[in-house]
């Protein structure tokens, strides 16, 4: 089995690892190991090699070793289903016998059950500590599998995770209103798009006439702008896709320029693709720029304000910054994050060199200073032009996974989003002391993403808790106020893994100290850093909000939490690659294709959305996907729309066009 990525030891939280395997050089685990629960949140095990013996891919046939300590060894054999037949067809006289019989075949079946989740399993046929831990906390699997005795058995070797224990009810109204009674005062307010009886009426035919008014010019110039604005936040992008490109590694992140002329796709070969996208329908590839060395993979991007500097970074303290002209080939200029900066207890990857791991990027808004969240729970403010860094504050608890500024045009207020749950509003003038301005509660487990509207105000938030949610920041809590609270602050006790666990809805609950404005539920924050963004002011009269999910779907929502569109993506998609054999470590069907949008975009300028996922059998590869406003059911334009490229644009047999 080939491997050449680093083990658990060295893994962090920031960007965790997907499948929850961790594996590195080798499979066995042991329960004594001292493996530290921060990993790479998206980290993945590294695809085996192909076999020669077909067979071998048949989960029937393979045989499980699980090893718990060093001591405890248990072998689980999976009997050829054909055996199993064969057994049926044996006439058993005797009732006991008959009665033993179906039991192991309901064990078998049972088993190979659990065969059909486990891709380590028939892969490699060794099971992970990780992915058994998963099993045990089921309970329909455990009750499946053994009797009381047994999970008394498997209580006393692991604790808590031998048994979930029965919790009291919760109020089952505890979960957001939707309609949101303040989402509907802020689309009333005109602040997300404009109010109108027209909105409640808009059907294909209303948009065309509203067009057909706009060409006329017919109205004053209130009724005009007033028409464009319907106009525009009537066109969402569909599932339909206009165009799909391939990836032979899964896709990060994916943005549009802040003009909408250029395109960006980061990618887990270390590679960042840039493609000319003033033609929003029609792109070009122009440059291809790559991170030397790198952890993993790449984790972030970010462009500056002029567009001429691409900032990326991987699990490092290096940060590349290339320019995007694409007649200049130069190196990209590598700032290391880590150089003059207070150590700070960062573990796992990102420590080779003594720094630490970036898990988000950002350029401020005078495109002077980047910012950094790393997995040494902190902040880096670094100054571009002097190479210093200007500031190193461990402002959170756990890794921060995501940082952004709240106004486009100014460098001072900034937030940052992390893994003990919180967001934090820090003033770029008086960072000095280590003390945030502001903090936000809400969230019940770690934050993957955050996205500011640009305006200095709204926030939006994405929650391993399956939530996704507005701020104002005129509702912050002061600095007093939150560490008054103490410990009551932090609610993220469930032991909930969401790389390699499907989240449980009676862990839900309302924090009690919440004060974000709206809260979005639907959609999937598993497995990955799921991204979450304001549409766009000029193509959408900012009224959506929009994020990527687990179940390869991209959720448009109004700002009262309904849903507006969803656009899948898993269906637009699959089966447009040939089948091969590399594979990710998941618990998904084998060999199935699987879909986990991670980022979405929103053209500026057009009603185009670009979806990045991790796609493809058994997820291994990725995608970006072109979705656009379309409500005809026959495709009269050309290049005709569904078709498949590779990374540069150009066709290639083993890619298919979408059926959908």
């Amino acid at each position: 089995m080939a491997s050449h990525h680093p083990g658990p030891e060295q893994a962090s939280t920031g960007d965790q690892n997907a499948s929850g395997s961790e594996g590195g050089n080798t499979w066995y685990f042991s329960v004594n190991d001292d493996v530290d629960d921060e990993e790479d949140e998206d980290y993945e095990d590294a695809p085996d090699e192909q076999e020669e013996n077909d067979s071998e891919d048949d989960p029937r046939n393979t045989h499980f070793q699980v090893i718990f300590g060093n001591n405890y060894d248990e072998e689980i054999d999976i009997d050829d289903e054909e055996d199993d037949e064969d057994d049926d067809e044996e006439e058993v006289d005797d009732e006991e016998e008959d009665a033993q019989h179906t039991a192991a075949e309901e064990g078998n079946a049972s088993a190979l059950r659990i065969l059909g989740l486990l891709r380590a399993g028939a892969r490699t046929g060794l099971v992970t500590r990780a992915q058994v831990l998963a099993l045990l906390r089921n309970g329909q699997l455990g009750h499946s599998l053994m009797d009381e005795d047994d999970e008394d058995d498997l209580e006393s070797i692991f604790g808590q995770w031998g048994r979930r224990r029965p919790r009291p009810a919760k109020d089952p109204n505890r979960f957001p209103k939707v309609p949101s009674d303040e989402g509907r005062k802020l689309m009333q307010s005109g602040t997300f798009g404009s109010s109108s009886e027209a909105i409640r009426q808009g059907t294909a035919k209303r948009i065309a006439r509203r067009m057909l008014e706009r060409e006329l010019g017919i109205g004053d110039k209130r009724q005009r702008t007033r028409n464009l604005d319907l106009i525009a936040q009537s066109l969402i992008p569909s599932t339909k896709v206009e165009q799909i490109i391939h990836y032979d590694d899964p896709i990060y992140s994916g943005q549009f320029s802040d003009d909408g002329n250029f395109f960006f796709s980061v990618c887990q070969d270390f590679r960042v693709r840039m493609y000319d996208t003033s033609n929003p329908y029609r792109w070009k590839h122009y440059k291809t720029v790559q991170y030397p060395g790198g952890q993993w993979t790449l984790t972030d991007a970010s462009l500056s304000p002029d567009n001429k500097w691409l900032a990326y970074t991987s699990i490092d303290s290096l940060v590349c910054i290339a320019p995007t002209d694409p007649s200049d080939r130069g190196d990209p200029y590598a700032l290391n994050l880590s150089e003059g900066a207070r150590r700070i207890g960062a573990t796992g990857w990102g420590m080779r060199r003594g720094g630490f791991g970036i898990w988000s990027i950002r350029f401020s808004g005078d495109g002077r200073e980047l910012v950094a969240g790393t997995n040494a729970h902190s902040l880096v403010v670094y100054d571009i032009e002097s190479r210093q860094v200007l500031h190193h504050v461990e402002g959170h608890e756990d890794d921060v996974n995501a940082v952004c500024f709240a106004d486009k045009l100014s460098p001072h207020i900034l937030y940052s989003g992390s893994d003990d749950a919180t967001i934090k509003v820090w003033d770029r003038r008086s960072m000095g002391d280590g003390r945030e301005v502001g903090a936000f509660l809400g969230h019940i487990e770690g934050l993957t993403y955050i996205d500011s509207k640009g305006d200095g105000r709204y926030i939006l938030s994405n929650g391993k808790d399956q939530s996704m949610k507005l701020w104002d920041l005129r509702m912050a809590m002061s600095t007093a106020r939150f560490h008054e609270m103490g410990r009551t602050r932090y609610s993220h006790s469930s032991g909930f893994d969401y790389r390699n666990e499907m989240y449980d809805e009676s862990d839900w609950d309302v924090h009690p100290h919440d004060n974000s404005l709206v809260t979005f539920r639907g959609h999937k924050v598993l497995r990955t850093l799921i991204r979450c963004h304001f549409s766009p002011p000029s193509a959408t009269n900012s009224r959506y909000v929009y994020s990527g999910s687990a179940d390869g779907k991209v959720y448009v929502y109004n700002m009262d939490a309904t849903i507006a569109r969803i656009i899948d993506v898993k269906e637009a998609t699959s089966g447009t690659r040939r089948l091969d054999r590399r594979t990710r470590l998941y618990f998904d069907e084998p060999g199935g294709w699987s879909t986990c949008v991670r980022d979405a975009s929103w053209n500026p300028n057009a009603p185009v959305i670009v979806a990045s996922a991790w796609n493809g059998y058994s997820m291994a590869r990725g995608t970006c996907t072109i979705h656009s406003f379309n409500d005809a059911d026959e495709d009269e334009g050309e290049p005709p729309m569904g078709q498949s490229v590779d990374d540069m644009l150009r066709s290639n047999p083993s890619y298919y066009p979408s059926e959908y």
